[in-house]
């Protein structure tokens, strides 16, 4: 016989579903009461999702690179959600969907669970690409290799979490009674993710590793810097300017 947290947890896994096509009418109610299965579940969806692209991430640099990383990205998933859930509760009353943190912190938990779905999804993807790769000890062209992967994660990331707060825009639509209301939350809320995850990013990195710096869990100087700068050099380095 099961016992009912087993049954709780299967049900809760079942409604992630739900989740990913949207469903407004289904997924409202969930911002008005935090279930502990189902919370529990969309953590579980976001942590092992973004793990596994973490793992494929790091492996063209190292094996540790690959298990660091697996543990990095989604303390960054994580801890952007927690920051953003706090940010978007006194935002989203300024631009007309009056919620509080409550309610901020279950979206931005269903927002990141859609993520790091696509992130899961997306990472047998990366793993292919890593793969085909020169292996960084051995290539001669290994900056331009760098260039290409790292911005290829970019834009995974970037397309999932765009994917992750659009999904819910029907959801900010219900909460804030306008589809207007909902695209200036939505973009106000994007804003956020892109600002807060990628300077937490910076500073937890290594994510794939430099050629010639040696695999770490944190830099030395995990302030200097900062992520624009590394996606521009990477633009110029890999398109030859």
């Amino acid at each position: 016989m099961t016992s009912p947290v087993m049954n709780s947890a299967a049900f809760s896994f079942r409604q992630v579903p739900v989740l990913l096509r949207g469903e407004t009418e289904a997924v409202a109610p969930w911002t008005e009461a935090a279930s502990p299965a189902r919370v529990a579940t969309w953590l579980a969806v976001t942590v092992l999702g973004s793990a596994a692209f973490g793992a494929a991430m790091g492996w063209w640099r190292a094996p540790e690179q690959a298990l660091y990383t697996a543990v990095k990205l989604p303390l960054v998933l994580l801890l952007t959600a927690l920051g953003n859930a706090l940010l978007n509760a006194m935002l989203a009353p300024l631009l007309g969907v009056n919620i509080g943190l409550r309610q901020s912190l279950l979206a931005v938990l269903m927002s990141f669970t859609i993520a790091g779905a696509i992130l899961g999804g997306v990472a047998p993807l990366l793993a292919f690409v890593i793969w085909n790769a020169p292996p960084l000890a051995r290539s001669a062209s290994a900056g331009t290799t760098h260039a290409f992967i790292l911005l290829t994660i970019v834009a995974a990331i970037a397309f999932a979490g765009i994917a992750a707060n659009v999904r819910l825009l029907r959801l900010l639509a219900h909460l804030g009674g306008g589809a207007s209301v909902a695209r200036r939350v939505l973009f106000a809320w994007l804003s956020a993710n892109l600002f807060f995850g990628s300077q937490l990013a910076w500073v937890l990195r290594p994510f794939v590793g430099s050629p010639g710096l040696p695999v770490q869990f944190l830099r030395d100087e995990p302030l200097k810097g900062s992520f624009y700068e590394a996606v521009w050099f990477s633009l110029g380095r890999l398109f030859g300017s």
